[in-house]
């Protein structure tokens, strides 16, 4: 698998875009930055997208995703996601109000998104792709992925903080090739990386020890505002070797 990072960052300035992971130019992990990352042509050509949650640094491009491509593709982006996050982006994105309600445009019969539910603790195959869905440790009814490809397995955790559920699943799971997760806001607001339901680079230190061994780490998610800092405070617990930080969009990394 060829994981292409569009947009690794926990905000957005003219440096930093939003996270949105692209798997093998066909499936899409979370639309922070996805229209404003790669070509039309490049958008055209993603099938499924797997949404983490309803944040809007996680959904924003959703909408100029189907502006941009309605009626170009001759079938709809089909989007998984559990049913509390379908209704919230539904309730308040695509609403009419917001931004036009693309599940029904061009028709409702031709639809340019078409929602396709997967929960937590469910596997589902999505196009080549076994994908396990896991409750994590953040807010809107927050999903991380494991995605599963011939003989090669990626863990998402997306946002989350501490968490379990998504290790022990990694238990089960052959050939781990790389685990891309999150360190937000420095080790000085580590009451607000709580609250907030994020890491810091000292959580992830503690979170590390519970992750299958010896397989890279990616990390993402860093706030602008913090990015030296944390750049600092994430070599810190990088013991042996084995944590990236995703600073550059853009970058494609094969597994």
């Amino acid at each position: 698998m060829i994981v292409k990072v569009i947009g690794g960052h926990g905000g957005v300035s003219p440096q930093c875009r939003a996270t949105s992971y692209l798997v093998d130019d066909k499936l899409l992990i979370d639309a922070g930055s996805v229209a404003t990352g790669i070509s039309v042509k490049e958008q055209t050509e993603i099938d499924n997208i797997l949404i983490s949650h309803s944040h809007l640094d996680h959904i924003s491009d959703l909408a100029f995703l189907a502006d941009n491509c309605f009626g170009l593709k001759g079938y709809p982006f089909y989007i998984w996601t559990s049913n509390e996050v379908q209704s919230s982006i539904q309730k308040h994105l695509l609403n009419d109000e917001i931004w036009p309600d693309f599940t029904k445009l061009p028709t409702k019969s031709d639809p340019t998104l078409k929602f396709s539910n997967i929960e937590s603790g469910e596997t589902k195959k999505i196009g080549e792709y076994t994908v396990h869905a896991i409750k994590v440790n953040h807010f809107a009814g927050s999903l991380g992925f494991i995605i599963e490809k011939d003989d090669s397995a990626i863990i998402f955790t997306q946002d989350t903080g501490p968490t379990d559920a998504i290790w022990e699943k990694a238990k089960s799971i052959n050939n781990i090739k790389a685990i891309f997760s999150e360190v937000s806001f420095p080790n000085s607001l580590l009451q607000l990386a709580i609250d907030s339901r994020h890491h810091t680079a000292e959580t992830m230190g503690l979170e590390v020890k519970k992750m299958p061994k010896d397989i890279p780490i990616f990390l993402g998610h860093l706030k602008p505002n913090f990015l030296d800092q944390l750049t600092k405070e994430i070599a810190a617990i990088n013991k042996d070797g084995r944590i990236n930080i995703l600073n550059s969009e853009n970058k494609s990394y094969k597994f």
